[in-house]
């Protein structure tokens, strides 16, 4: 289904009036006004406006800041790629840990502060319900709520993982509409409260909240319990919280043992339009194809524009399937060679195309992202084609949850508490097409790069591993990659300098900056 049923029926409104003027000018950290009675249809509005922001981020505040390839940019599977290397330069010092402040990727934190702000008016309007007096209507208001926490801890994560210290609300702001600013690891806990809330809510909804709600054409592209636990696995594993492996471990094995979930045989075919919301998937943003996203007009429609970013420059695709792009993120050589003889995640992942079928650009290596890769049957009808893809973004995968437990349980020290780790291991490697290894942590590592390039995963994966410094710096001069990862800098990109401005001399409200930068 390519566009939420939540919206079609219950924001047309709150859609028309949050994607214009009022969405660009409200500050990251300021709540619009709420509060009174809420009606269902209010809640829903509120809602439905709080899943927004996942499909405006391949364009925010016009913008490429796709977070799926920001986050892989500084990994070693990718290289920037584009035009030159003045071409999206700042994506380029990303990629080489030499953003300064004044290039970090203010897209990113603008729309998910906005989202936090939609969930916190959300879970507002839910205190404030009426009219849900039957038992069968407070469970869905409690649905609504277990989806607002998670919205909220989502976006949450996402700004933890990138910026570190940052500023937290839960409550509408009070001029200078600024927030306090906060620790990374007081962050982490506060993402935790809100994934504890969200499971107490989604206890209280019943069929409301499920593990999987794939079936349910109407409601398949909202969260459910599985994309909840998905989502705690990775703060709890980013942290390194090991007082929590045994909850998780207990979360994976459920999805597994009880969320109706299944490994798509052909990993090739889960990236096809038609298997959008596959058994394999656990959550997906959900993009439409309506055109209307355009240069002008960042916040209209719902399309990504990532498969023309890591499409090749003038594709002549000898069997037709795919089209040509801009080729920012060039797929490392070193990211195909990784892969075993007959492991189908190889040509499922990575598109090599022939000398002369393409038009060589910055970095250069001949190889491309497949998974999102833009297709000729998945062109917007009217429009501008390059901002308005299609394709959902596959957020959460069953295939994550086999490789979460087969680490948490066959590595970290976590009970067993269904499937052994090596039969979770061995179920990735079946569907590859390649034969069982033991569960150590270095299979592990391997598999989850093989199975996860271009999903976003790696540079967070190398960063809790602790391996970032020796895997990252490199002396790279063939691709024009010359950088040494800092420890101590690196994990985080800088807060946005605008932010930095906007904060300065406001007292406790003003953003202190990353070390490093």
């Amino acid at each position: 289904m390519k566009i939420y049923k939540i919206f079609a029926l219950a924001a047309i409104a709150t859609m028309t009036v949050s994607c214009g003027e009022d969405f660009l000018t409200t500050h990251s950290t300021q709540q619009g006004e709420a509060g009174g009675e809420a009606t269902e249809g209010a809640i829903l509005s509120y809602l439905a406006s709080s899943y927004q922001p996942l499909v405006f981020d391949s364009y925010a505040n016009y913008n490429y800041n796709e977070v799926l390839l920001l986050s892989d940019l500084r990994s070693d599977d990718l290289y920037k790629g584009g035009g030159d290397a003045s071409d999206q330069s700042w994506m380029y010092h990303l990629s080489l840990f030499q953003i300064p402040a004044s290039e970090s990727p203010s897209g990113l934190w603008s729309i998910y502060y906005t989202g936090i702000a939609r969930a916190n008016n959300t879970l507002l309007a839910c205190e404030n319900a009426v009219g849900f007096d039957s038992d069968i209507a407070k469970q869905r208001l409690a649905g609504y709520q277990a989806e607002a926490y998670f919205l909220r801890a989502y976006y949450y994560h996402l700004l933890w993982k990138f910026y570190g210290n940052i500023p937290y609300f839960t409550e509408p702001l009070p001029e200078p509409f600024m927030a306090v600013q906060q620790s990374a690891d007081e962050i982490y806990g506060h993402i935790i409260e809100d994934i504890a809330a969200a499971e107490d809510a989604a206890a209280k909804a019943g069929s409301f909240f499920t593990l999987n709600n794939n079936a349910d054409k109407e409601n398949q592209a909202r969260a459910n319990l599985a994309a909840l636990y998905m989502l705690k696995a990775r703060v709890v594993m980013y942290q390194k919280d090991q007082s929590k492996y045994n909850e998780v471990a207990g979360n994976m094995a459920k999805i597994i043992s009880e969320g109706g979930y299944s490994l798509m045989a052909n990993f090739d075919d889960i990236w096809l339009d038609e298997n959008e919301f596959c058994s394999e998937s656990i959550f997906e943003s959900n993009q439409g194809s309506d055109g209307s996203r355009d240069w002008g007009n960042a916040w209209a429609g719902l399309g990504t524009n990532l498969p023309a970013f890591i499409s090749p420059n003038e594709l002549n695709d000898p069997s037709g399937i795919f089209r040509g792009g801009w080729a920012f993120g060039p797929v490392r050589q070193a990211a195909w060679d990784m892969y075993e003889e007959g492991d189908t995640r190889r040509e499922g992942s990575i598109n090599a195309f022939p000398a002369g079928s393409y038009g060589p650009r910055f970095q250069d290596t001949g190889l491309f992202q497949k998974k999102y890769a833009a297709r000729n049957a998945y062109v917007a009808p009217t429009g501008t084609v390059d901002l308005n893809y299609p394709n959902n973004l596959r957020l959460f995968r069953y295939a994550e949850t086999l490789l979460n437990y087969a680490e948490l349980v066959g590595v970290l020290g976590a009970s067993a508490q269904g499937p052994t780790a090596q039969e979770c291991l061995d179920m990735i490697r079946t569907r590859a097409g390649v034969a069982s290894i033991p569960v150590n942590l270095e299979n592990i590592k391997s598999e989850r790069r093989k199975e996860f390039l271009g999903e976003g995963m790696r540079f967070w994966d190398l960063i809790r591993w602790g391996d970032a410094q020796s895997v990252l710096t490199e002396n790279d001069a063939d691709h024009n990659s010359v950088r040494t990862f800092d420890p101590n800098k690196d994990k985080w990109v800088p807060i946005p300098q605008s932010e930095m401005s906007r904060t300065a001399g406001t007292g406790e409200y003003e953003l202190k900056q990353n070390p490093g930068y």
